[in-house]
C-alpha cells in the first residue's frame, strides 16, 4: 500500500470562503467523511501526520485507534465468543466505538482547523467554539501556533480526549453498570488485559498497559508513556515502517503474520462483522470550566521500563484460551449433568 501518494490528496483545498458559515460547513463534511467507523479514523489520522509529522499526537492516536479497531474484532473472535455473552460483547464494542467516535468528532476538527490555519497563514482557531471544542484546547493551539512546543501540544491534546470521554463514556449510566462495573471488566484491569501494542515488521511489540482505567489520571500516564515510546528515536521509525507498510484491517493479522513461533488468533476483519454505527451529541458540555489542571499531566515521561510485550502479550492470550476451554469444559459438564438429572416419562 503506497500510503505516501495518496497523502497529499488526502485533504482537498478549499479556496477561502468569505463567510464563517461556509468553513464550519466545509469542516463538518470532512470529519464526517472520516468518522465512519474505526478504519476511516484510524486512516485519517495517520494521513494528518504525514501531511503534518509536526503534529504528532496524530500519529499516537492512529497507533492507539489500531489497537482499538482490534480490540473490537477480538469480541468476534474464537476465544471472547466462547467466554462472553453475546449482549456483554455488544456492549464492550459500543463502548470502544463510542469512545473512538466522541474523540474522533472533538480531535479531527482542531486537526482541520490548523491544517487551514497553515495554508492561509492565519489562525482560525476562533471557529473551535462552533465545533465545541473546549476553551482549553483553543488556548493550546494558540499558544502552539506562536512557541511550537510540540511536545506541549500532545500532552495538551491527550488531556483534553481523556478529560472528553470521562462524561460521556467512562461515568456514562450505561456503561458504567454494564461494562465498568463488571466482573469481567475488574478481572481485565487487575490482569493487565488492557494493553496497547505497537507492532514492528520484525515481529516485536511494543507498548504499555493500564490499571485502574476509570481514572483520567492514569489514563492521562498511559497517554503520556505511549507518546514516550511511539517517538523514542530507538523505535519511532520502526513503528512508522510498520504503519505504512500495513493496511489496518482491524484484525489481530495485521501484525501476528510477523511474529514467529506464536499461535495466531482468529480475530475478523473490522469491516466483515461491524457496520458503521450512528452517534450524535445529545449534550455540549466544556469539561475545562470547572476543571483544575494537574501539572503531572504535562510531566515528560522517559522510556519506561518493560516496553517489550511480545512473551508477555501472547501468554496473557493464552491464559485467556485457557479459561475459555475451562468455560467450555463446565459447560458440558452441567449440560451431561442436567441430562441424567432429566425425570424419566
Amino acid at each position: 500500500m503506497d500510503e505516501m501518494s495518496n497523502t497529499y490528496r488526502f485533504l482537498p483545498h478549499i479556496p477561502e470562503p468569505k463567510r464563517t458559515n461556509e468553513w464550519i460547513h466545509e469542516i463538518k463534511q470532512l470529519v464526517n467523511l472520516h468518522n465512519q467507523d474505526n478504519i476511516s479514523r484510524t486512516m485519517a489520522y495517520q494521513k494528518f501526520f504525514l501531511l503534518h509529522p509536526e503534529i504528532k499526537w496524530s500519529f499516537l492516536a492512529s497507533m492507539v485507534s489500531r489497537n482499538a479497531g482490534w480490540n473490537m474484532t477480538d469480541l468476534k473472535g474464537d476465544i471472547f465468543t466462547r467466554l462472553l455473552h453475546p449482549a456483554t460483547r455488544d456492549d464492550l464494542f459500543m463502548t470502544y466505538e463510542r469512545a473512538n467516535w466522541s474523540i474522533f468528532q472533538d480531535a479531527f476538527p482542531q486537526l482541520l482547523l490548523y491544517h487551514y490555519s497553515t495554508s492561509y497563514k492565519k489562525k482560525m482557531f476562533h471557529l473551535f467554539k462552533e465545533f465545541h471544542i473546549s476553551s482549553f484546547m483553543e488556548e493550546e493551539w494558540n499558544r502552539y501556533w506562536v512557541e511550537r512546543d510540540d511536545h506541549r501540544l500532545v500532552h495538551s491534546l491527550i488531556i483534553n480526549e481523556q478529560n472528553l470521554i470521562q462524561g460521556p463514556v467512562i461515568e456514562h449510566e450505561v456503561f458504567k453498570k454494564r461494562v465498568f462495573g463488571s466482573t469481567l471488566f475488574f478481572i481485565e484491569d487487575h490482569l493487565h488485559f488492557s494493553s496497547v501494542l505497537f507492532p514492528t515488521l520484525e515481529g516485536e511489540l511494543l507498548g504499555a498497559s493500564v490499571h485502574g482505567f476509570r481514572k483520567i489520571e492514569n489514563r492521562i500516564l498511559l497517554g503520556n508513556k505511549l507518546f514516550a515510546i511511539l517517538f523514542h528515536p530507538d523505535h519511532h521509525s520502526s513503528f512508522l515502517n510498520f504503519s505504512l507498510q500495513v493496511e489496518h484491517t482491524g484484525s489481530r493479522r495485521d501484525y501476528e503474520q510477523f511474529c514467529k513461533g506464536i499461535l495466531q488468533t482468529s480475530t475478523p476483519m473490522l469491516h466483515e462483522v461491524y457496520d458503521d454505527v450512528p452517534h450524535h451529541w445529545k449534550t455540549h458540555t466544556d469539561w475545562s470550566i470547572n476543571k483544575k489542571m494537574n501539572k503531572d499531566w504535562y510531566k515528560e515521561q522517559g522510556l519506561p521500563h518493560g516496553i517489550e510485550l511480545t512473551k508477555w502479550f501472547f501468554n496473557k492470550q493464552r491464559q485467556l484460551e485457557k479459561v475459555a476451554n475451562v468455560k467450555d469444559g463446565l459447560k458440558k459438564i452441567w449440560k451431561k449433568d442436567r441430562k441424567k438429572k432429566r425425570p424419566t416419562p
